[in-house]
This record gives structure tokens, C-alpha cells and sequence, in this order.
């Protein structure tokens, strides 16, 4: 079971055998939609890739190799951006996710029309069943050698925090994440929290589904500032500070907090490299961070 070994990348990770093969998607697939910012057509086609070579973009005119690893993040204001020499790719996040959390460890990903993935309904779900529907294989390198997959394991308690926001992860044995949001000038969301062991089916059912939200009252100014042209009401959930959801009902109470969970998961996700998993083994414990603190916190446990 060749594995390719992984230097010591940091001193708070080890790099462990799972027993378990690296895997890849049996068949591709493609699919079209409008990006959430840039409210662009693009077409994403997704390819079976070899063991070892992990999750890629190919973007630009250029047709430019962008690695998706946290060495690539470019922006992560409201959504993350990943850029190699002329090639950008933007709102990765729920793909990655996706991805990340049924196991697929390598595959190719053409993007043509634009430089956004596309938002679908806001969620991750239909990425997933796109995945299921496509089922995976073992994966095999351009030697016809399977490898077995590595797993990240936190060996040491780690932080990063910005004024009350902050990220903190703890070793442990599996992996657990807990999330904290707090909008007091939004009653109808105010302060959640959710807690979530990582189980492949577990993410399909209870996070998955969440959708992406905004606060109606900012919309006008982010899309002053060039965003979130492309986002309504069949991509998103809005929530006004004073009459509360506007295209209820909610897929779950708390579904705000989940999504952020999910996004954690796709940005924390840029943490694999070569075919290995990217989520450490680890209690992660998350308070009113986004994407800018998720892939910071990232490069904080590879010490970049």
C-alpha cells in the first residue's frame, strides 16, 4: 500500500496511515450555473484524477494548474479565491467541501465561461448527489499503483483569534467541530451554536443542505461593491433585521450556523495535498470567524 510520504510539515500535525485507499471519481461529470458574485455563467467539469495528484483547477485562458491548497488562497473576504500565475478560481468553498467530506482525495476540475463555481441553491447538496450519482473508485497512479490515504492529526492545542473572533482546535481522536455565530441586530438569527462529529452521512443529512445567508439590509452595499450580483432568493437566505427570513421556511433552525460549519469544512479542506485528507483529527472550535480566519488558522497549522 504505497503511500507518498509527507515531510513533517508542521510541528503541531503528525501525518497518519488510515488503512484506507486514496479515491477518485469513476466517471466525470459537468454542470452549469450563475456564481453568487460575479452572476457569470460558467460550466464546471469534473474528471477522475490519479492518486498522489490531489484536487486541481484548471482555469484561464491559459488553462492554468491551480492547486487546491491553502498556498493558492488569493482572497477570502466573503468567499475563497484561489489564483496560480494568470488562472483564478472563485467560491470554491462548497465544492471543496463536498468533496472533502465523501472522499474524493484526487480529481480534475475544468472551469470554462468564468471564473466562478457555480452557487447552485446555496448549499452543498447537489454537489453531493452529482458525486453519488457518479460513485467513486480507487484511485491509481501513473504507475497502476494504489496509495493509501494520510490523515492530518493535531498533536498539540493551537489558536488564532481577532477581537471576539476567534478559532481553536484541541487534539482528539476524531473530528469535531463547533460553531458559534452572533447577530444581535438580527433577532431572527442572533447567537447560534452547533457541534458536529464528522460522518460522511452525517454531513449529507445535517449539513449539506444549509444554504449560504445574507443580511437584506447589506445587500445593497455589497453589491455596490461588486458582489453578490448574482445571489437571490433561489441561492440564498435572507434574513432582514426587522421582519426576520424572507423566503422561509428555514431547512433547519439553527441552518445559518451549519452553513458555516460547511464552509469551515470546504476552506479547511485546503489543508490535503497529494491525495491525503485535508481535515485534522481534532476539536475544532470556531466563534464568529469566516473564511479570511478559517484559511489563516490553516496556514497557522502548516506554520506558512
Amino acid at each position: 500500500m504505497p503511500a507518498r510520504p509527507l515531510l513533517s510539515l508542521s510541528r503541531s500535525l503528525s501525518w497518519l496511515p488510515t488503512s484506507t485507499y486514496q479515491q477518485t471519481l469513476a466517471t466525470s461529470f459537468s454542470i452549469s450555473g450563475v456564481g453568487i458574485h460575479s452572476s457569470a455563467t460558467s460550466t464546471l467539469r469534473l474528471l477522475p484524477a490519479a492518486a498522489g495528484e490531489g484536487r486541481y483547477f484548471i482555469a484561464g485562458d491559459e488553462q492554468t494548474i491551480i492547486p487546491a491548497r491553502v498556498e493558492s488562497v488569493a482572497d477570502s473576504a466573503l468567499c475563497t479565491v484561489l489564483r496560480s500565475g494568470s488562472g483564478e478560481v472563485r467560491t470554491v468553498e462548497h465544492l471543496l467541501s463536498a468533496l472533502e467530506a465523501v472522499g474524493v482525495d484526487n480529481v480534475r476540475m475544468e472551469i470554462e465561461g468564468g471564473n466562478e463555481i457555480p452557487i447552485l441553491d446555496g448549499s452543498s447538496k447537489q454537489w453531493i448527489e452529482l458525486i453519488k450519482s457518479t460513485r467513486l473508485c480507487v484511485a491509481k497512479n501513473h504507475r497502476g499503483q494504489k496509495m493509501e490515504k494520510l490523515a492530518p492529526k493535531l498533536i498539540e492545542p493551537i489558536h488564532l483569534h481577532k477581537n471576539d473572533s476567534f478559532i481553536v482546535a484541541f487534539p482528539s481522536s476524531e473530528i469535531r467541530i463547533t460553531y458559534g455565530i452572533d447577530f444581535p441586530k438580527v433577532p431572527a438569527i442572533g447567537c447560534q451554536w452547533f457541534s458536529f462529529i464528522m460522518d460522511e452521512n452525517k454531513y449529507c443529512s445535517e449539513i449539506a443542505p444549509s444554504r449560504t445567508f445574507c443580511i437584506y439590509e447589506e445587500v445593497e452595499k455589497l453589491r455596490e461593491a461588486g458582489l453578490i450580483k448574482g445571489g437571490s432568493l433561489e441561492n440564498a437566505i435572507v434574513c432582514s433585521m426587522r421582519d426576520g427570513w424572507m423566503n422561509p421556511p428555514l431547512r433547519f433552525d439553527d441552518e445559518p450556523c451549519r452553513h458555516k460549519i460547511l464552509d469551515l469544512i470546504g476552506d479547511f479542506s485546503l489543508l490535503a495535498r497529494n491525495g491525503n485528507r485535508g481535515l485534522p483529527s481534532a476539536h475544532i472550535l470556531a466563534f464568529k470567524a469566516g473564511h479570511s480566519m478559517h484559511t489563516a488558522f490553516v496556514r497557522r497549522l502548516l506554520e506558512i
